[in-house]
């Protein structure tokens, strides 16, 4: 196992000597087994070991990045040199810059998080059986013809970042995953749909007989398929597809696009976006979730804040620079990797589930669409005009009646976002919990 702290400062080190004026450096080592089935026999099952480093240099208000997954001695060397003369060419941005000192997170608690499975690392025929058990359960389904993809994998990884202003931190993470993917029909009505899980904690995860069954009777629902009327019409996002739409207001409140004035909610820091009664938490603090964190990639504290309340926008999502650029303070929710610059990004998302259930949703919508999958997108990140492909199925008296595909939604984010109605069906244990969503005023293209 890597001591990436002390791989950390070794970089630091370099780099002053190469004659940076400060840096900050992260680590990253993962290791993953992924196994796929199809057929009841092995399809492909691959191991990897990789660690990867990067170093951010700063010559005053110039900086330069460079990563390599090399981790010798002379690795270290020619990145720093090669980092500082590259700083040396790069434009002066004055809002760059390592966070002061005194703001610096300190006194986290990892443990708190429970983000590392404490079990046994799985062997890949425990992996296998598991995948083996998910396609039996697709292939179980009446109608299902095969699988093409049932898979199982794990991943570990251990993550350290340090810099010149004296943080020093790092923690690790665990996820297993389990996929599956059904075939039904065949020919040009041929349907397929999936269902998968990943956990932090392999204990948690779904069986792989509900993971397989899930894909399979999905699929099935689907055989069918024709499209919609055309005209406007009320839509139902299934919880499986609402959060790309909250996904969108992320993306707007997001402080780089707001530095570029490249958003439809330019003007609306505290006004309305969302229903009174909404709240939109940014919360990096939930326990076994794949977004929680004990501090941001810049080494700044973390802790529950909230992006919308009763409603109205309280504020962006930044980092130090975008912070800076805006005269705001960042919120802790700077992300990186090993070869960028920190940027925003939020973490574990919770938006206020309703008291109703999705199947009161379809009733209060009467006639219209049940989205459950999205293909697609033209999106105006500056007007909101928003159009997308769609297929899932039509409601009539607030009944399923059919399944439908080869349809486009269209509307504007805005007026769409304010309408919304949420249903009381989010998974807690995802990073994005949003229940199914209720829109009004969308356009349909259909037949």
């Amino acid at each position: 196992m890597t001591d990436l702290p002390r791989l950390t400062e070794q970089l630091l080190h370099v780099a002053r000597q190469a004659g940076a004026g400060a840096a900050d450096a992260v680590a990253a080592e993962t290791k993953a087994i992924d196994i796929e089935v199809q057929g009841g026999r092995l399809e492909k099952a691959e191991r990897a070991e990789e660690i990867e480093i990067g170093l951010r240099v700063f010559l005053g208000n110039r900086q330069a990045i460079v990563s390599a997954s090399d981790a010798a001695p002379a690795t270290l060397e020619r990145m720093a040199e090669r980092a500082v003369a590259m700083a040396r060419e790069a434009p002066e941005d004055p809002f760059i810059g390592l966070a002061d000192p005194d703001r610096l997170a300190r006194d986290w608690d990892v443990e708190a998080l429970d983000l590392v499975d404490p079990a046994p690392v799985p062997l890949p025929a425990e992996l296998q059986e598991i995948a083996l058990r998910a396609e039996a359960a697709a292939l179980d389904v009446r109608g299902v013809t095969q699988v093409s993809e049932a898979g199982a994998n794990y991943e570990e990884t251990r993550f350290h970042v340090a810099a010149t202003n004296g943080f020093s931190g790092g923690y690790g993470r665990t996820q297993t995953s389990i996929g599956c993917v059904a075939i039904a029909g065949e020919g040009t009505g041929m349907e397929r749909d999936y269902y998968g899980d990943g956990r932090v904690h392999r204990s948690d995860l779904d069986a792989p007989e509900k993971v397989g069954r899930i894909a399979g009777e999905r699929t099935v629902a689907n055989l069918g398929a024709t499209k919609p009327p055309t005209g406007a019409w009320p839509v139902v996002y299934d919880e499986r597809v609402a959060g790309t739409l909250i996904g969108h207001l992320l993306g707007a409140v997001n402080g780089r696009a707001v530095a570029r004035g490249a958003t439809f909610l330019h003007d609306a820091l505290g006004e309305a976006v969302l229903p009174a009664g909404l709240t939109l938490t940014d919360d990096p603090t939930l326990r076994r979730l794949m977004r929680s964190q004990p501090f941001d990639d810049e080494g700044l504290p973390v802790a529950p804040w909230d992006i919308v309340a009763n409603g109205v926008l309280q504020g962006w999502i930044l980092d130090l620079r975008t912070a800076r650029k805006l005269g705001m303070t960042s919120t802790g929710n700077a992300a990186r990797g090993t070869s960028s610059a920190p940027g925003p990004a939020p973490t574990n998302v919770i938006l206020t589930p309703g008291t109703r259930t999705r199947g009161d949703l379809l009733a209060e919508m009467g006639t219209g669409l049940l989205i459950t999958s999205m293909i697609g997108s033209s999106i105006s990140a500056t007007t909101g005009d928003y159009s997308r492909g769609a297929s899932g199925f039509w409601v009539e008296n607030g009944e399923i009646v059919r399944p439908v595909n080869e349809c486009t939604v269209a509307g504007n984010l805005r007026p769409m976002l304010r309408s919304i109605v949420p249903a009381n069906d989010a998974r807690t244990h995802v990073s994005r919990q949003v229940p199914s969503l209720l829109v009004e005023g969308l356009t349909i293209a259909g037949a």
